[in-house]
């Protein structure tokens, strides 16, 4: 992750070509043993499931049955037209703001457009989202221009030219976001306006040209942003659900473990959940003392070899997840009635909470200092240093977390574990429904072997970087 130098109340450390890279930050001297935690977080998995295993013998989520209404207040404010009117207006004024500074803003980091593009659309969203649901889809400007372009030629902006292909599932999403996460972590330019402006402007023209063709559907799966948020926020309070009485779904509340139990199963939803996780543990490699080791010990500082060997880095990475995962998943004990082949996607919603966990971990202090810088940006858009549109361009950046380490490091070290501990509990759920009862024990051993290598790896990265 590339961020901007706050060492100097906000100004830049150096030149654009020597932009610092995004780690956890001292984790050699962190106040908590590497060992003793990696231990205590594998022994927390293994008592999770040994006690799953002896009281949790029948599944206990149903997305048709689980949660209880919302207030009516809330609902009929939730599903009022001018709250709908309302987020697309904020999301139509952010597309706005964001094409202003993309077209008319300063090519350095003080341009806010960094600051949107790399903290506040990709790991914002992740808290937001956990909060209040889908908030992507809310405030969607490419919904909104789908809508209004609909509109304007008496079409439907649900139903497009064509049927959106089941098959493709959410494969579409997990190329957009693998193609995010290389500009983030692999192309060498990324902090430079050009290739930022270029990447913004083909993701608009790809899901306008897409909700022409298939409809809101498009956006739905297709969207690398919409699917992310909507992902996260399946761990959530807030869901949906048939009314016992026919007609439009009903506002909920539920245990996230419903809401994430109800994840719909589609095509490529292992590759979205692996992208997502394979790219943060990545990040967190590439700034540890053996990736810096290797580069430099093996002569690889031409700039295009450097390039191609982070790519090989990221790309392993992912399949290396996607693979621990698919096999963990496909050697679980199954019946008659469930292919092999099936039970990866039956089960990826479980990696769901281990990505929220580490994400949250991997990005805390980035999303806290590197955020509140983002917001002192915003208020002078063109870097004149005199603009102050929205009142904010002399706060100060806290770095509370920075100086209490102790606190920083077990907050971290919380998220993950809680993080591996729930998909446990969803995958462990998912599996007595699946499994036949003579498998419904041993079966779980292989994924539960995969969830410990998932920890035990997650929490060396985390303070390998």
């Amino acid at each position: 992750m590339r961020v901007l130098d706050l060492s100097s109340g906000g100004s830049l450390g150096g030149s654009l070509d020597n932009v610092l890279a995004h780690g956890i930050g001292g984790s050699k001297d962190l106040p908590i043993p590497l060992g003793l935690t990696i231990a205590g977080a594998v022994a927390a998995l293994t008592v999770s499931f040994t006690v799953l295993a002896v009281a949790w013998r029948t599944p206990r989520y149903d997305a048709d049955t689980s949660g209880r209404p919302a207030p009516p207040w809330l609902t009929r404010v939730v599903e009022s037209r001018p709250w709908f009117v309302l987020w697309r207006v904020v999301g139509m004024l952010a597309f706005a703001y964001t094409v202003m500074v993309a077209i008319g803003g300063e090519d350095s980091l003080l341009n806010p457009l960094f600051g949107i593009f790399y903290v506040l659309l990709w790991v914002a969203f992740v808290p937001i989202s956990l909060l209040f649901g889908p908030a992507y889809k809310a405030i969607s400007p490419v919904r909104t221009i789908n809508w209004a372009f609909a509109r304007l030629t008496g079409g439907d902006p649900d139903r497009g030219v064509f049927t959106y292909p089941k098959r493709l599932g959410a494969w579409p999403a997990a190329v957009g976001l693998y193609m995010f996460v290389w500009m983030e972590l692999v192309y060498p330019f990324a902090t430079e306006l050009g290739p930022v402006r270029l990447w913004l402007a083909v993701y608009v023209a790809v899901m306008l040209l897409g909700g022409a063709l298939f409809g809101s559907t498009f956006y739905e799966h297709a969207d690398p942003f919409e699917v992310y948020s909507t992902l996260v926020a399946r761990m959530s309070a807030w869901g949906r659900r048939r009314r016992l009485e026919g007609g439009d779904d009903e506002l909920v509340i539920r245990s996230p473990l419903a809401n994430l139990d109800a994840t719909p199963v589609v095509p490529g939803l292992v590759a979205v959940a692996c992208v997502l996780f394979g790219s943060t543990a990545f990040d967190s490699f590439k700034d540890s003392t053996r990736w810096v080791k290797f580069i430099q010990g093996n002569d690889v500082q031409d700039h295009g070899l450097t390039t191609l060997v982070n790519n090989a880095g990221l790309l392993v990475f992912v399949l290396g997840v996607a693979l621990v995962f698919t096999v963990g998943t496909m050697l679980t004990g199954v019946g008659p009635d469930q292919p092999r082949r099936e039970l990866p996607n039956q089960f990826a919603h479980s990696i769901v909470p281990i990505v929220i966990g580490y994400v949250l971990a991997h990005y805390l202090t980035y999303l806290l200092e590197v955020g509140q810088q983002t917001i002192v940006y915003l208020s002078d858009p063109f870097s004149t240093g005199h603009s102050n549109w929205f009142g904010t361009a002399n706060w100060q950046v806290s770095y509370f977390f920075s100086f209490h380490p102790t606190a920083l490091a077990t907050i971290k070290v919380l998220f993950v574990v809680t993080g591996h501990v729930v998909g446990v509990i969803a995958a462990h759920d998912r599996a007595i429904r699946l499994l036949p009862k003579r498998h419904q024990l041993t079966g779980q051993l292989p994924l539960l072997a995969a969830m410990i290598c998932f920890t035990a790896g997650g929490l060396y990265l985390l303070f390998a970087a």
